[in-house]
């Protein structure tokens, strides 16, 4: 009885021990500069988003927090540094929709997403605006539904690139509405819309924020919000989903993840921090400009949007044939 005793003290003690061991490491945390890897050129919808939480985040930890541009392959080489990268809470990914969603669904990638990485936040979705020129003669989601299905093959929509967001969103429409539309992908977005504006496309789902002066100038005219919800910006658009596609939602979104592995108070930690920096109005109001809607939800919930949106574009790519270029 008295050995057992003994043990069992021994036991506690170890326990106690070690707690006071994390407990020291995380006041320590973070000790050194922190890197934020974006798989975006300076510039680009995830680069924003990482230096608007950098900038919060080098006050709060009074240690630098570098944005590591890593761009090319649609965000892969991005991911994949972080999914290697030591689990130690100093590496971390601002991850988009495509890097996390999208091409895992259409190649096989140096990395699983849900299981080499592990999810701290949502940080924002951003919605499409379907618009069309304004030769087409459709004012409507539905409108432009019957007259793509009165002209099948006739009709094209441009796209920022071959399994880009904006290409499965059109894909997803056509899919739910039952039409044919032709692809036309370009090299980025600007090109697109510009052949949008002048004619030699008909349709397109285009971000929300540079899409918006062409929309009040007239030179394009916006039909519906990809989204669940209207956004602000443009209050009188609906949704697609209430305009005769009830459940169509194919929005961009960023998050951030760590390098699986990492110890889950290092993550609640982290989760604390960020969502802190989320609710500073400055913070918000960035965010807001480039046309999200800030989120900040557990690591639970962002791990079940990812493997939710997993399964709905992995079986959208393989019902419409879509492969990477």
């Amino acid at each position: 009885m008295q050995k057992s005793l003994q043990i069992i003290g021994m036991g506690i003690a170890t326990s106690l021990s070690w707690l006071t061991l994390q407990a020291a490491g995380a006041a320590e945390f973070p000790s050194k500069p922190l890197r934020l890897v974006t798989g975006s050129a300076p510039g680009g919808g995830s680069d924003t988003v990482a230096r608007t939480l950098s900038e919060k985040l080098n006050e709060r930890f009074g240690q630098p927090v570098l944005v590591d541009n890593r761009a090319g392959a649609g965000g892969t080489i991005g991911a994949d540094i972080v999914a290697k990268a030591p689990p130690d809470g100093y590496t971390w990914l601002v991850a988009t929709s495509s890097s996390m969603v999208v091409n895992p669904a259409m190649q096989k990638l140096p990395y699983d997403v849900e299981r080499d990485l592990a999810p701290v936040t949502q940080i924002s979705t951003v919605p499409f605006i379907l618009a069309v020129n304004p030769n087409v003669q459709a004012k409507t989601v539905g409108e432009l539904i019957q007259l793509a299905k009165s002209r099948p093959g006739k009709m094209s929509y441009a796209t920022s690139g071959v399994g880009a967001m904006s290409h499965l969103a059109m894909e997803l429409f056509k899919y739910m509405a039952g039409v044919n539309l032709v692809h036309v992908p370009y090299r980025g977005s600007a090109p697109a819309a510009f052949d949008l504006i002048g004619g030699q496309v008909q349709a397109a789902f285009n971000n929300l924020i540079p899409t918006l002066p062409h929309v009040k100038s007239g030179r394009l005219r916006a039909l519906g919000v990809s989204g669940l919800a209207r956004v602000s910006l443009l209050p009188d658009v609906p949704t697609v989903a209430e305009s005769g596609l009830p459940g169509y939602d194919a929005m961009q979104w960023y998050g951030v993840l760590l390098p699986a592995g990492v110890p889950k108070s290092m993550v609640t930690f982290l989760h604390k921090e960020i969502t802190t920096v989320l609710k500073m109005p400055a913070v918000r109001s960035r965010l807001m400009d480039e046309g999200g809607e800030v989120i900040g939800g557990t690591p639970d919930q962002y791990a079940k949007v990812i493997h939710t949106e997993l399964a709905k574009w992995t079986k959208l790519v393989k019902a419409a044939g879509i492969r990477a270029e």
